[in-house]
């Protein structure tokens, strides 16, 4: 009963240590990541403030938790001390009453102190397995999910692609979650076409994409890969008719052919030179000093964005998926860069059926058809010209967002013809 109420106590303070940590080591790693930032602002001493609080919270945890572990042996132990005193003193009365036999209550001594040293061990190691329980939580929450999404038995083959994808009265919320993210969306995307997904941020746009991934399912509805449902597909099959270039350029610290060949490790050297002509990274990466087999770093920092979103097109590229998920990314690029990225995408979209969540204006217009989302449902959907001729949610939207880029974009041009003229 003791161990049980102090290992309860020990394993609220170890958790509380253990969440400390964990927040400790993200500020640290905030900071230093952000250094340049801190630096500019001269915000040293305040982060020094904000890793010394979450330290001294972190220390205060483990200092009671330390009392705890301290304290509880010897209080077991006087408790029982106390209880062995106690039987004593009621087994003498029982002796002398003539209900028990002395043989038998010095056996029963006997073998309840050969077992209070084991017992007393027991309690300590308990209090261990108390600490290790407090940082085991985040481990179990991994494990307990799933992996994957459950494949039928019978699972069909996927070929590539011939007519289109075809979304069916889709209706789907993530499983923590009350609210409806795609609400009843039907849409049909032809082999071959580029279609964009517009909208404000959280109308459900990059969840219909992990949709179409079968990174979840529809809660009701269907999607259709040339009429079969993909859920009674094999998911290789399915994933490998899939490229994905996402918002957040995600590269490894290894090699920039690790990264380039991630999706097609068996790829011969003309392949992944081929790919990188492809997407424009050919160039700086025979200016580097180990070409090839220069180290990117954690998340690609030694390179610059447009770089890093080059190297991504170009391991899209060597996959060679009949089918492109495109997150376009917000970041801005300088002018030269940003040429670079967009003719890389154009290479890559070329002769493919893409999805694209459109953030820039030249892939908008260059789409076939243009989906504007709103809280899960299809407000809109036609050409760019169309859309605005419509005077709709599309219109504002663009007015909003683009209008200013296709100002800047005019402007460049202008310069441009002016250099040319002069």
């Amino acid at each position: 009963f003791m161990t049980s109420k102090f290992s309860k106590a020990l394993r609220h303070f170890a958790e509380a240590s253990f969440e400390g940590n964990k927040l400790l080591t993200d500020t640290a790693q905030e900071a230093l990541s952000n250094h340049s930032i801190v630096n500019a602002y001269q915000a040293e001493a305040r982060e020094k403030i904000r890793f010394s609080k979450v330290a001294g919270l972190i220390a205060q945890a483990n200092l009671r938790s330390g009392k705890i572990a301290a304290i509880s042996p010897p209080v077991i132990e006087l408790v029982g001390a106390v209880s062995l005193v106690v039987l004593f003193f009621f087994g003498l009365r029982e002796i002398n009453t003539g209900r028990m036999e002395a043989a038998q209550f010095f056996t029963f001594i006997y073998f309840l102190l050969r077992s209070y040293d084991p017992m007393r061990k027991i309690s300590r190691q308990h209090n261990e397995i108390s600490k290790a329980f407090a940082a085991i939580g985040d481990v179990w929450q991994v494990l307990d999910s799933e992996e994957k999404l459950p494949e039928i038995q019978n699972a069909v083959e996927l070929q590539p692609l011939a007519d289109s994808i075809e979304l069916k009265s889709i209706g789907f919320k993530y499983r923590d979650k009350s609210k409806v993210i795609i609400d009843d969306l039907s849409l049909e995307i032809p082999k071959g076409s580029v279609v964009a997904l517009v909208g404000e941020s959280g109308g459900g746009k990059s969840s219909l994409v992990k949709l179409i991934q079968r990174l979840y399912d529809p809660d009701t509805g269907a999607i259709l890969w040339d009429g079969v449902d993909i859920k009674s597909a094999k998911l290789s099959s399915l994933k490998s008719q899939i490229a994905l270039v996402t918002q957040e350029t995600v590269l490894f610290n290894d090699t920039i052919r690790y990264n380039i060949i991630y999706g097609k490790p068996d790829a011969a050297e003309e392949q992944i030179r081929e790919a990188a002509r492809i997407a424009y990274a050919s160039d700086f990466i025979d200016e580097l000093p180990q070409k090839y087999d220069t180290i990117v770093g954690e998340r690609g920092v030694f390179l610059s964005g447009g770089q890093r979103q080059r190297i991504a097109i170009a391991r899209a590229v060597l996959v060679d998926a009949p089918v492109l998920i495109l997150d376009e990314a917000t970041s801005a690029l300088d002018n030269e860069s940003e040429l670079l990225v967009q003719k890389a995408l154009t290479n890559l979209m070329n002769g493919r059926t893409a999805i694209v969540i459109a953030h820039r204006l030249s892939t908008i217009r260059r789409a076939d058809k243009i989906v504007v989302m709103e809280r899960g449902k299809i407000v809109e959907s036609g050409n760019h010209n169309e859309l605005m001729a419509r005077n709709g949610k599309y219109k504002k939207l663009y007015e909003l967002q683009f209008a200013s880029e296709e100002e800047s974009d005019k402007n460049m041009q202008n310069a441009q013809q002016a250099v040319i003229k002069s």
